[in-house]
């Protein structure tokens, strides 16, 4: 499966940065023992792994080459690759230029790469659908695009609409390789002027096509402002801690295992 990042952006609500705005460092991450900063879009390209990507393609601009110099050909286990989009024409245009190098076989799921959510590994509950979106609650939704739901079927995307129905949004997407084929053939049969991808699944959605919200986001913050910035760094380092109070609560319990184990069975240390 193929994970498709659009990072044409002109990231203009967090400027001027001397480097591309998916490159802003944003907490750390453990590299071979030592911890260094960690890109914004490495949170994302962890996602997109667990969620069972194993190729990466990064939609960029022209003036982006600072992110293919960062991540080279390859993260983790998945290789890299990279395709052009000359102008910042909205996200329909750049998740289906990735067709370029992902072919129409294949499955593929789409995040954003200036975004920090959890659960890491949300994105596994995806169904295998023809379309089926990763769902957040947000005190905001006007700001997103709210995913209307009835029961777990899309009835309407409302693309950064006052007061929006819904207060769940959309933070990623998959789409089986038929579903991919079916929304980039509606896309150029509407003259690709669908410039918001909520837009076009309307139209899918009016035509017939079926779409899943499933509800397994719990946080979700667009980095892309600095009250953005700000909200990720202090959701990261709550997790930070929630995970070490798991990690020693782990270490607490099997210490004692291993303790009343051993004096079960009569075993000491001399």
């Amino acid at each position: 499966m193929w994970g498709v990042i659009p990072a044409a952006g002109r990231g203009s609500r967090i400027q001027p940065l001397a480097f591309s705005k998916e490159l802003l460092p944003v907490g750390s991450r453990s590299d071979a023992g030592m911890d260094r900063p960690c890109a914004v879009s490495e949170y994302l390209l962890e996602r997109l792994l667990l969620g069972g990507a194993d190729k990466i393609c990064f939609v960029i601009s022209p003036g982006k080459s600072d992110i293919l110099e960062y991540f080279g050909d390859h993260y983790s286990s998945a290789q890299i690759a990279y395709v052009v989009q000359p102008h910042a024409t909205g996200l329909c245009d750049a998740v289906f230029r990735a067709a370029t190098v992902a072919g129409d076989r294949e499955d593929i799921v789409v995040g954003l790469p200036d975004t920090v959510w959890f659960p890491k590994s949300a994105l596994s509950a995806l169904p295998d659908a023809e379309l089926s979106f990763l769902l957040f609650p947000v005190e905001r939704p006007e700001f997103f695009d709210a995913v209307v739901l009835d029961g777990d079927r899309v009835t309407e995307i409302q693309v950064k609409r006052a007061n929006a129905a819904s207060n769940w949004i959309w933070g990623a997407f998959k789409m089986s390789a038929s579903g991919f084929r079916d929304l980039h053939r509606l896309w150029r049969e509407r003259g690709c002027r669908d410039e918001y991808f909520g837009t076009l699944v309307n139209s899918y959605l009016a035509s017939g096509g079926v779409g899943i919200g499933i509800k397994a986001g719990e946080s979700y913050v667009d980095v892309g402002t600095i009250h953005g910035y700000r909200t990720a760094m202090a959701l990261l380092a709550s997790n930070e801690e929630v995970d070490h109070r798991r990690s020693k609560l782990r270490t607490t319990s099997t210490t004692d295992t291993v303790t009343t184990s051993t004096r079960a069975f009569g075993g000491g240390v001399s």
